[in-house]
């Protein structure tokens, strides 16, 4: 599985931003897609995951009832929507593919997509 992740950028705080990550290759192998982010000097930090078939989700504490995670199963494609967003939200943000759904933990994802860099300016 490649995935190709964007959408990233320099946001206000506030602001809202959209990733797009896109699945190709063996698409059909995985069961859960997540997004992690990584903040320089920190450890990378599950943000949201989503079962590829029911659609269930799941979300980091550190971003619930702000982010949101969708999929587009045509599309191979899935989203992160982040709204209100704080600076303490500046990362590079991953997305990955797992075996597995509802996984939370880095080491449960297998497929990693090359990050996105958002910026969040107070």
């Amino acid at each position: 599985v490649q995935l190709q992740a964007s959408g990233g950028g320099l946001v206000q705080t506030g602001g809202s931003l959209r990733l797009s990550c896109q699945a190709s290759g063996r698409t059909f192998s995985y069961l859960g897609m997540g997004w992690f982010r990584q903040a320089p000097g920190k450890e990378r930090e599950f943000v949201a995951t989503i079962s590829r078939s029911s659609g269930l989700t799941y979300y980091g504490d550190s971003v619930k009832g702000r982010f949101t995670i969708s999929r587009d199963i045509a599309k191979n494609t899935v989203y992160l929507q982040m709204n209100s967003l704080k600076p303490e939200d500046t990362a590079v943000y991953y997305c990955a593919s797992s075996g597995y759904s509802g996984e939370i933990s880095p080491e449960r994802y297998h497929y990693w997509g090359q990050g996105t860099q958002v910026t969040v300016s107070s």
